[in-house]
C-alpha cells in the first residue's frame, strides 16, 4: 500500500457514502504479505507514572512476561468451492464415464467431450468443495475467556480453534463482528477463569512511545517484536472509520488481531495490516474504538451506528476563506438526503460543520466517526459555517439502518442457521410493496442448517416461530427461546411470493 493522495480522496468517497445513509460493501481488512524490520532498542524509556523523569528498561521481558499468557493462536477452518486442475481440462472427477465395452473411433470421442451437454468441455466442470485453514492472533480480554482479534481473522469461519500459551487448544465461538473497522469478538466455549489483559488509554499515547506487539507471524508462536509509534489518526483508505496508530513493530501475516502493548503491559492497539510497499509501517486500531465496539458486540452481536444523511467532504485551504473560516477544518456538506434529519434539521449544502454534540470538528473524517457513536435517537446540538457565519441547529440521530450484521453463531444464541442479515430498509419494503419489516439475507453458509433448509440470498424473513423479526435482535432473542426439540419455522418473502421454511433442528 502506498499512501499518496489518492488513497486519501478514496477514504473521503467512502465517508460520503456512508452519510449518505448507503453503507458500502464490507470492507475486510487483510494483511499483505510484507515483512517490516523491528527496530529492537538495547534501554527503552517511557515517561514515568509520577509524572517526573523517565522509566528506564534494559528489556521488554517484564512486559512479555506478563503479557503472554493471554495472547493466543487463532485457527480457523472454512469451506471454499473450486475448480481442481483435473477438472480444468476435464479429467477430475466430473468427467463423464466411458464405457470401455463400446470403442469409440475419433469423431465419436470428439463428439463425446465437445457435443455432449455433460461435457466439462461444454459447461464447465461443477466447483468441488475443499477445507481452507487460516490463523492469526488474539488476547484474552476477560478472565471469562472473551477474546478480540480482527474480523477477516475469523470472517466466514465454520469452525474456530484457540491455542492459549500453555497449549491447550479449546474450541471458540464467534459472540459478534464489525466488518467497519475489521474488529471481532469470539468466545471460549470451555468454561473456565482465564489470564487476560487490560485495554488502556490510546489517546495517552505520544509520537515516539515504545510499543510491544505479541502475535503468531507466519505461524510462529508468541514471536515479539518492539517498536515505536510513528504516527497517529492514519486514515488509509481502507474504510469510513480510519483512525489507526501507526508503528515500526514488525507486524507480518499472522500478527492480525494481537495486541500492541504499552510499557505498562496494556493493550492500546489491535495489531492489523501492514503496507505491501516497503518496511517498517504497520497499523493498529487504536484501544479507544476497541472499548466502544466491544462493548457493543459483546451486549448485541453487532454494532449499532446513527447517522444524519448528509455527504460530506474535506475542506481545502483554498476553499477555507471563500467559506468564511480561518483554518481548513470542519466537514463541507455536499449535498443532503431526502427526508433525513440533516434535510428536517436545516442543514443546507454549502454549510461547514464545525461542531457536533460539543465536539470541534478538525478534520472531516472526524465528524464521521463521532455520528456514527452517537446514540440513535439522541437530539443533538451542532455549530455550521454559513454566510460566513455560525449558526447553531438542532438534529436526531438517525439509525443506519442498512448495516449488515453477521447472524451466525452471534449473541450466544443457540441456533446458528449459518445467514448473514441486515434490516429490511422502508424503502425497499416499499419498493416490494411490504407493509411489515423484515430481515434480508445477504448470504447463506454453506453446509449450513440455513442452506440445507432452501433459505436463498435475498429471501426476506418476516416471521420467525410465528412471530414478526423487526430487527436483528428480534431474530437474536427469538433464536434464544425456541424449544430446540422443535423445527424452526420460518415465514419468507421469495421475489412475489410468502413461503413457510421449515429448518430441521435434529
Amino acid at each position: 500500500m502506498k499512501l499518496e493522495p489518492g488513497i486519501f480522496l478514496f477514504s473521503a468517497f467512502l465517508s460520503l457514502l456512508l452519510f449518505g445513509g448507503g453503507l458500502m460493501a464490507q470492507n475486510t481488512i487483510a494483511p499483505q504479505v510484507q515483512s517490516q524490520t523491528a527496530q529492537s532498542p538495547a534501554t527503552l524509556s517511557s515517561p514515568s507514572s509520577s509524572g517526573g523523569g523517565l522509566v528506564t528498561m534494559s528489556s521488554v521481558a517484564p512486559i512479555v512476561d506478563k503479557a503472554q499468557a493471554a495472547v493466543v493462536n487463532i485457527l480457523t477452518t472454512k469451506t471454499v468451492a473450486r475448480r481442481g486442475p483435473g477438472d480444468l481440462f476435464g479429467f477430475g472427477p466430473n468427467m463423464p464415464q466411458l464405457d470401455p465395452r463400446q470403442p469409440m473411433n475419433p469423431e465419436d470421442m470428439f463428439d463425446f467431450f465437445f457435443n455432449n451437454p455433460q461435457s466439462p468441455f461444454r459447461q464447465g466442470p461443477p466447483p468441488r468443495s475443499f477445507k481452507e485453514k487460516a490463523q492469526g492472533s488474539g488476547f484474552i480480554y476477560d478472565a471469562e475467556g472473551y477474546i478480540v482479534t480482527n474480523n477477516h481473522v475469523v470472517e466466514e469461519a465454520e469452525e474456530i480453534k484457540v491455542t492459549l500459551d500453555d497449549g491447550r487448544e479449546i474450541e471458540a465461538k464467534v459472540v459478534g463482528r464489525d466488518p467497519k473497522t475489521d474488529l471481532a469478538l469470539i468466545k471460549l466455549v470451555t468454561e473456565g477463569r482465564y489470564p487476560f489483559l487490560t485495554l488502556g488509554n490510546s489517546d495517552a499515547l505520544k509520537i515516539g512511545d515504545w510499543l510491544v506487539a505479541i502475535g503468531n507471524p507466519f505461524g510462529l508462536d508468541h514471536t515479539v517484536t518492539a517498536g515505536i509509534l510513528s504516527a497517529r489518526g492514519r486514515a488509509i483508505g481502507a474504510g469510513p472509520y480510519d483512525d489507526f496508530l501507526q508503528t515500526d513493530a514488525s507486524i507480518n501475516p499472522g500478527n492480525s488481531g494481537g495486541p500492541l502493548l504499552n510499557l505498562d503491559g496494556e493493550v492500546v492497539g489491535i495489531n492489523t495490516m501492514i503496507t505491501s510497499q516497503g518496511t517498517g509501517i504497520g497499523f493498529a486500531i487504536p484501544s479507544k474504538m476497541v472499548v466502544k465496539i466491544i462493548a457493543q458486540l459483546k451486549t448485541k452481536g453487532f454494532v449499532e451506528r446513527g447517522k444524519i444523511g448528509v455527504y460530506i467532504q474535506p475542506v481545502t485551504q483554498d476553499m477555507a476563506k471563500t467559506l468564511g473560516l480561518d483554518e481548513a477544518k470542519g466537514a463541507l456538506v455536499s449535498d443532503i438526503v431526502p427526508d433525513s434529519p440533516a434535510e428536517k434539521s436545516g442543514i443546507k449544502h454549502g454549510d461547514v460543520v464545525v461542531e457536533f454534540d460539543g465536539q470541534p470538528i478538525g478534520q472531516f473524517s472526524e465528524l464521521t466517526a463521532i455520528v456514527a457513536d452517537t446514540p440513535v435517537g439522541k437530539v443533538v446540538s451542532l455549530v455550521v459555517v454559513r454566510a460566513k457565519k455560525r449558526t447553531p441547529l438542532k438534529l436526531t440521530v438517525a439509525l443506519l439502518e442498512d448495516d449488515t450484521l453477521a447472524i451466525s453463531g452471534t449473541s450466544e444464541a443457540s441456533i446458528d442457521l449459518g445467514l448473514t442479515l441486515r434490516p429490511l430498509t422502508p424503502e425497499k419494503a416499499k419498493e416490494l410493496g411490504i407493509d411489515s419489516k423484515g430481515l434480508v439475507v445477504e448470504k447463506v453458509e454453506p453446509t449450513s442448517m440455513g442452506a440445507d433448509s432452501g433459505i436463498r440470498v435475498s429471501d426476506i424473513i418476516l416471521e420467525v416461530d410465528r412471530r414478526p423479526v423487526d430487527s436483528i435482535q428480534d431474530y437474536v432473542d427469538i433464536l434464544k427461546a425456541h424449544n430446540q426439540e422443535e423445527a424452526l419455522l420460518l415465514w419468507v418473502r421469495r421475489d412475489k411470493l410468502t413461503i413457510y421454511v421449515s429448518v430441521p433442528l435434529k
